[in-house]
């Protein structure tokens, strides 16, 4: 899996903190949601801390769902 990248997050004054992907906002923390963020941001690999709070990483499998037979719209089995 590649490592995820283009995350950049910003601390505001009143203690949100915005990350944004490839400059568009993924996610906006306030509170104790902030704080938990930039405790783990610190601790471990930001880029990869901000991809999972963001929800925005890939498992490398999309293209290949995308493609199997009960995933192709239009066709619908009757169950």
């Amino acid at each position: 899996m590649p490592q995820p990248q283009g995350f950049v997050y910003a601390r505001r004054a009143d203690g949100t903190v915005v990350v944004t992907h490839h400059g568009r906002a993924a996610a906006t923390l306030r509170g104790g949601r902030a704080e938990k963020f930039l405790a783990e941001v610190a601790s471990g690999d930001p880029q990869l801390v901000m991809a999972r709070w963001t929800g925005a990483y890939r498992f490398g499998n999309e293209r290949t769902a995308r493609e199997h037979p009960r995933n192709r719209s239009g066709r619908t089995r009757g169950r």
